[in-house]
């Protein structure tokens, strides 16, 4: 996790602290390119607090981060899972131009529930135009979600969203149990069965995802070195497919 350990918002469903960051560590991009490379990683993703703080909500602090280990670990493959950072399409673009091969950011769960389960500066709508925004600059960029389930969300609601991210281009998702950090967070109103785990994962493969990871453990970085995805990327590098778009 770049940018920190402190969040600037307060979702109810996650365990991050919330309150006033430090300044960010000007040598994290070398430091995290380091640590992939003692941990002989071949897949690592990337993800971050929100830096709301910050007049680029931390967008080129990320980028140079993956740009660090893309030059000193050239093997490995990134998978970016960013903030809404506001909408701002220059920090979007920002990212994009640090060419990670897997750029995700999650919808975390339906319209009608996200003014719940999310701080109010992270709404359905922005999320959708980010995932967006996301294709626009880079139709050739591979971009994923993640849902969660548990909180209420009905069937016709999930349908709904698994909708509102193919229309957006999304090509991976993953679906998972919300299992809530502390008795100050959110209370699980629904342990979904495994079963409908699966059905829910058949249904929106009926969507035109490329890939659907969707259980009880599943989480938004579950498996993300899987074979099906790895292989996609490789293929992509193999006939000189340059995913970011902005070079």
């Amino acid at each position: 996790m770049l940018l920190g350990d402190v969040c600037t918002r307060g979702c109810r469903f996650c365990a991050v602290t919330t309150g006033k960051p430090v300044a960010l560590d000007p040598n994290e991009p070398q430091k995290a390119a380091e640590s992939v490379r003692l941990m002989e990683l071949s897949y690592v993703v990337l993800t971050s607090v929100n830096r709301d703080d910050l007049p680029d909500g931390g967008a080129d602090a990320f980028a140079r981060t993956i740009e660090t280990i893309h030059e000193q670990c050239p093997n490995v493959l990134v998978e970016a899972l960013i903030p809404d950072f506001g909408g701002d399409v220059r920090a979007l673009t920002r990212i994009i131009e640090s060419k990670p091969e897997v750029l995700a950011h999650n919808l975390e769960t339906t319209e009608r529930l996200t003014p719940t389960v999310r701080d109010q500066r992270a709404t359905y709508r922005q999320s959708l135009n980010v995932l967006n925004e996301m294709k626009r600059l880079c139709p050739e960029q591979w971009t994923k979600s993640s849902i969660m389930l548990g909180l209420g969300e009905t069937g016709q609601e999930l349908r709904q969203a698994f909708s509102d991210l193919r229309s957006v281009g999304v090509d991976f998702l993953t679906i998972g149990q919300y299992l809530q950090p502390t008795k100050k967070h959110l209370n699980v109103l629904t342990f979904v069965p495994p079963a409908r785990f699966k059905e829910l994962e058949q249904e929106a493969l009926g969507y035109g995802f490329r890939y659907v990871a969707s259980g009880p453990l599943v989480r938004s970085s579950y498996r993300a070195g899987e074979f099906y995805i790895h292989s996609l990327i490789q293929q992509r590098r193999a006939v000189g497919v340059d995913s970011s778009c902005l070079s």
